[in-house]
């Protein structure tokens, strides 16, 4: 599919119809720019209203687009993120079954949700007020998902990182350590660079080490764990010498009841975290179509409005939308152009200096209303 289109009004000259302007386009596309597919963009008769409150409308149009559009990119960002977390990628965003590509070149206007005999800022409100709840819900489920996703890999940090912080639970043997009631036994953090050190001078840190009791149990990329097993009495005394020395002494209890806890409550973090995962994907999924259909009902108002600006009463414009590829975009604003009477040409180019540049949306000056539709 394309990523970008364009959305374009063309004013239907006197004593000639939207029909024959189509066709006029259609023979013209197709004779210098046939790569570029085209399509009719239908926009039903809505309620005019006056002219001041199409002009004061026209005001708020642009603003109003790009705030719908963002919302319909971060929710479009949000879904490509869970699918890569997931690995799976679907095939294509759908809005009401179709894809959206296929939506926007085969709109139709939904009257049963925008009446058309409502007002055209009661409209614009509604869309703006609708995708602006979705925005609300998102940032809501996001930062559910969040916070479970920042649970889970706090864990997965201890699990992982360095000795120096990572649990130790599952390192550590039961046979490993000693406990009685006048034997302990402390588990060092070393230095790999400082292990020569520690195995010849922990015996004579304190007085009641137990001769050759350091044993190594892991090392990683940075540490060794060592134990080292003293008398009760002397457990304090021996931390105090150890670190003076920049050996680190990690408390820790073996206790298969909390081991246990901690092993259900990485599952259930794991579980939580798919389900949030799950939940928001299809959250997404309806929402996006949700939003993007707004969008396109928003642009179908947009395109009326600016074009009764431009062209004036009654309404006689034709609405397409194109999709020209990067090399033919200069043919086809030629042809678009050809395409509109050199009166109404003439007044865009007059009024063009009088701030009404850039009013269709684009950065350009066009003697027709253009704006642009980005889909990725």
């Amino acid at each position: 599919m394309a990523s970008r289109y364009w959305v374009v009004s063309l004013p239907v000259q006197q004593n000639s119809s939207t029909t024959s302007l189509w066709s006029r386009l259609q023979e013209s596309i197709s004779r210098h720019s046939f790569d570029t597919p085209l399509y009719r963009f239908n926009i039903p008769n809505l309620r005019v209203g006056t002219l001041d409150s199409l002009l004061a409308l026209s005001d708020d149009l642009i603003k109003s687009n790009s705030f719908i559009e963002g919302v319909c990119s971060k929710t479009r960002r949000q879904i490509e993120e869970l699918e890569r977390v997931s690995g799976v990628l679907s095939s294509s965003l759908t809005v009401d079954g179709v894809p959206v590509d296929s939506y926007l070149t085969r709109f139709a206007w939904d009257e049963a949700k925008y009446p058309t005999m409502s007002p055209l800022k009661e409209i614009v409100d509604g869309i703006h007020s609708q995708v602006a709840k979705i925005e609300d819900d998102l940032k809501v489920r996001v930062s559910e998902y969040n916070n479970v996703r920042s649970q889970l890999n706090a864990i997965n940090r201890k699990q992982t990182g360095s000795l120096a912080v990572r649990d130790l639970s599952n390192l550590v043997k039961p046979a490993d350590v000693v406990t009685s009631e006048h034997l302990t036994t402390l588990l060092a953090v070393v230095s790999k660079y400082s292990q020569k050190d520690w195995l010849s001078s922990y015996e004579t840190l304190t007085t009641y080490v137990v001769p050759r009791s350091s044993k190594m149990l892991y090392e990683d990329n940075e540490y060794a764990l060592y134990t080292v097993t003293l008398f009760n009495r002397d457990a304090d005394n021996f931390k105090n010498k150890a670190r003076e020395r920049g050996f680190q002494i990690r408390d820790f209890e073996h206790n298969p009841e909390t081991q246990e806890s901690r092993k259900q409550e990485l599952e259930k973090l794991m579980q939580d975290q798919e389900t949030f995962r799950s939940s928001l994907l299809q959250w997404c999924y309806t929402s996006y179509g949700e939003v993007f259909s707004s969008w396109m009902h928003f642009c179908a108002v947009r395109i009326f409005a600016e074009s009764i600006l431009r062209y004036g009463l009654p309404p006689s414009f034709l609405s397409v939308v194109l999709a020209p590829s990067i090399k033919s975009e200069k043919k086809v604003r030629s042809i678009l152009e050809s395409l509109c009477d050199s009166s109404n040409s003439n007044f865009w180019k007059a009024d063009d200096e009088g701030g009404m540049a850039g009013f269709g949306g684009d950065t350009e000056a066009h003697p027709y209303v253009s704006f642009t539709i980005n889909l990725v």
